[in-house]
């Protein structure tokens, strides 16, 4: 482990801020990245799941991740190829009515930056949410306008939404998405990982 990937693992800064959600949970930082990633998967905040595993995307949302990037886990998971960074390190908690908070500011003003400047060997970044293609792309509108221009930032960049259940209605009514951006996506994963 990198001295700063420990000292992101021994982050509290929001021991107080989580200590205080509906879900009363410490920090528990799920740091997944080496300075020889090729391929960078930028997303928003672990959930529950990936909280108590302590590995990134180790849930229903990472399997269709995975089918969508055409990678096995064992590719996925590989940290020497694969960095997986997301806007807020840890998993930020629930509302009182189950919903997830938001990923706190604070994570991404302490930490991105310097995570970014260590992967200097990113070939294809893929910006997972409207958090990540809000602070990589700086754009200001929605996730499907967002998605929708794909063409304008591939072969490097891909923004995709989040491929949580909660946006299968999402994926049923913008069937582009599968036919057209997921072939180029695959094709550009598959270029990148075996470079």
């Amino acid at each position: 482990m990198t001295d700063l990937a420990l000292d992101i693992s021994n982050c509290r800064l929001c021991a107080d801020r989580f200590a205080a959600t509906h879900t009363a949970h410490a920090p528990r930082p799920v740091v997944w990245f080496r300075p020889s990633a090729r391929l960078l998967i930028a997303g928003q905040a672990p959930g529950m799941r990936v909280h108590k595993s302590g590995k990134p995307f180790d849930d229903p949302s990472g399997d269709r991740l995975r089918d969508w990037l055409g990678l096995t886990p064992d590719d996925f998971y590989d940290r020497a190829r694969v960095a997986v960074v997301p806007m807020a390190f840890c998993f930020p908690g629930y509302d009182a009515k189950g919903s997830d908070l938001p990923p706190p500011g604070i994570c991404g003003k302490t930490w991105h930056e310097k995570v970014m400047a260590t992967l200097d060997k990113v070939a294809l970044t893929v910006l997972v949410g409207g958090y990540a293609h809000k602070y990589h792309m700086g754009v200001k509108t929605g996730v499907t306008d967002t998605v929708k221009e794909w063409q304008t930032h591939a072969p490097r960049i891909f923004p995709l939404p989040h491929p949580s259940w909660r946006n299968t209605g999402w994926l049923k009514k913008n069937p582009w998405f599968e036919a057209e951006l997921l072939p180029k996506l695959r094709a550009q994963v598959q270029k990148v990982m075996n470079d």
